[in-house]
């Protein structure tokens, strides 16, 4: 709990800084260690198997300019991880959008294989999240490091395109009015999604198993079986 809020609150002050402010250095609070302390050491990458779940469904979505983009083509030929959000979330999303963040700066430091991984956050709010907003939110979050791998924000043109996608990923999104009418909150649980290059999910997570050290292991793991 205390980890959640202080990812958020790094967050919040992030995404409230003037449009057009200079990219991250870096995702780590000053003065704050964000390395976990795990109670068992990660197993190497490749000592492991991680099982096809299901294949990851395709759909149309929007970019930041505006621009139709197939989920299954950006899909195709990469590892991806791809993780739902919504940009006016006050929870689980800002502390998944930070992890995101940091392991696109890990995987910058470590520098090998990201022209072989691309981050795919895509939002389930298009009333609220166009692509003038979802390219705000990416230049508070997005390293320019020309070493990270690429991450693209992505949204619907309606609710009606959407439904089939979040169905396929079993993202489920209860809505309810807020009391004063002005806006709908959204209720969810936090869901992202390793997918090879071949467009099969080898592994779903949760808030907290979205740690960057972990999901890098497993990245490896699933470039270990190309070799």
């Amino acid at each position: 709990m205390i980890r959640t809020c202080l990812l958020l609150a790094t967050l919040m002050s992030i995404a409230t800084s003037p449009v057009g402010a200079g990219p991250h250095d870096t995702h780590q609070p000053s003065g704050l260690t964000l390395t976990p302390a795990y109670a068992f050491p990660l197993p190497a990458p490749g000592s492991y198997q991680l099982p096809p779940i299901k294949a990851a469904a395709g759909g149309t979505l929007l970019d930041e300019a505006g621009q139709p983009r197939e989920l299954g083509g950006l899909l195709d030929g990469r590892i991806t991880i791809v993780g739902f959000v919504y940009t006016r979330c006050a929870d689980v999303c800002p502390a998944a959008s930070l992890d995101m963040a940091r392991l696109q700066d890990r995987v910058a430091r470590v520098g090998s294989g990201s022209s072989r991984l691309r981050l795919i956050t895509i939002s389930f709010d298009p009333d609220h999240d166009t692509p003038p907003v979802m390219r705000e939110y990416a230049s508070a979050l997005r390293s320019t490091d020309p070493a990270a791998p690429e991450w693209l924000f992505l949204t619907a043109a309606d609710h009606a395109s959407l439904a089939p996608l979040l169905a396929a990923y079993d993202q489920r999104v209860n809505r309810k009015p807020l009391p004063d009418g002005s806006a709908n909150a959204l209720s969810h649980l936090f869901r992202g999604f390793l997918v090879d290059p071949a467009r099969r999910i080898r592994n779903i997570y949760s808030l907290d198993f979205f740690d960057p050290e972990l999901v890098l292991t497993d990245i490896r793991s699933l470039e270990a079986e190309r070799n």
